[in-house]
């Protein structure tokens, strides 16, 4: 199955993968389709423990997974940040703001701990 997601990638997620490919975000290393807690994460930073989700319609009907399955990673320490696909596809800029603010976020509270 992941094999065939990264295939076949939404537009979404091509966008998202060109800025986020190569370290370009504040030198962290993303992963595309990287498995966690028995699911998918459409980005993943190990370093930061960070998942990027793009959602689609789909996601519409099944808010209440997407919450279990956000409670289930952030029991392992992984934070999540979400996206509607028309975010990315419309307001691109908005959305690579928003993962650098979550990043520093991360990194300041490394920091101090």
């Amino acid at each position: 199955i992941i094999r065939e997601q990264r295939a076949a990638p939404t537009r979404a997620e091509s966008i998202l993968w060109e800025h986020l490919r190569n370290r370009q975000v504040s030198g962290h290393k993303f992963r595309r389709q990287h498995p966690a807690c028995g699911c998918i994460l459409d980005f993943y930073c190990p370093s930061l423990k960070l998942g990027i989700e793009l959602d689609g319609e789909i996601h519409k009907s099944q808010a209440e997974a997407d919450r279990k399955r956000e409670n289930d990673l952030r029991a392992i320490g992984v934070e999540i940040i979400r996206f509607w696909n028309s975010e990315v596809e419309h307001h691109l800029e908005s959305v690579l703001i928003q993962i650098l603010n979550r990043i520093e976020q991360i990194e300041n509270r490394t920091v101090t701990e």
